[in-house]
């Protein structure tokens, strides 16, 4: 749980400025006031604001998107929901032996087929890394998009929360990809029909959102998401002509704002 203290020449500018800092709405946040300051006379014996601002959750999320690691019943295992045995940065660290045989330079000419081996021999190596032994992978090509399936009773670890440890497993692996094959790919990574499930989810997110923010006649800010989820929400709502939508901040932490237009 994020924390911040903060002053200003009054409250409501304390507050401002920890908003900014954090990256979050108003409405996100709990506001501890410490000290309402003084305004002073002729600019004497002035005192700032102090105002402690915790972040205590998200707007505008579902929590049916929570529920998405989870695993149908017919592939559902308790090993599945266990702990991660590593962490997210463990996982990312190029100082890791799985990440370190893709440094070399290359002495050949990159194919698309070396590409494509490359990168699902890296993905087989990470999942052994996190104690996934059924780990299962296939691949589809359609012109420069490359479609990796994987498999596992350990679905959610390969997913993780809302996405995130796949997420990270695309980024990476479309560096793999890009840096054998001949031609640039964009890479896509899922986990049975995880990806379609939180597309279907987002869309709803949408359209709820959206409807909260013409009916309270005002802005909705999202989550911070990757480019291409904040994209199927632009889609989305493309079409209504009572919002309009961008995007705030800067990545990692870039996130959608939905706007009632008056």
């Amino acid at each position: 749980m994020k924390k911040l203290t903060r002053r200003g020449a009054n409250v409501e500018e304390a507050i401002s400025a920890a908003l900014k800092t954090l990256g979050v709405a108003r409405d996100q946040v709990k506001v501890e006031v410490i000290d309402k300051g003084k305004k002073g006379f002729l600019g004497f014996g002035a005192k700032e604001a102090e105002v402690t601002v915790t972040v205590t959750e998200v707007i505008g999320i579902s929590p049916a998107l929570e529920d998405l690691t989870a695993l149908p019943p017919k592939t559902r295992n308790d090993d599945a929901i266990s702990p991660l045995t590593k962490t997210s940065e463990e996982i990312v660290d190029s100082t890791n032996p799985i990440f370190q045989r893709h440094e070399a330079s290359l002495s050949e000419k990159p194919s698309d087929k070396n590409a494509i081996l490359e990168t699902e021999n890296y993905l087989k190596q990470i999942s052994s890394g996190m104690g996934i032994n059924d780990f299962e992978i296939t691949s589809k090509v359609d012109g420069k998009y490359v479609t990796f399936q994987l498999e596992s009773k350990k679905a959610a670890l390969l997913i993780g929360k809302r996405g995130q440890t796949l997420n990270a497993l695309q980024q990476l692996s479309q560096l793999v990809t890009n840096k054998y094959a001949s031609q640039f790919k964009v890479v896509r990574i899922d986990v049975g029909d995880y990806r379609d499930r939180r597309e279907q989810s987002l869309e709803q997110l949408a359209d709820r959102m959206a409807d909260k923010a013409v009916r309270s006649g005002r802005k909705v800010q999202l989550e911070p998401m990757p480019s291409y989820e904040r994209k199927v929400i632009h889609n989305a709502l493309s079409n209504r002509l009572d919002i309009e939508t961008f995007s705030e901040g800067s990545d990692p932490y870039r996130y959608l704002t939905i706007e009632p237009i008056r």
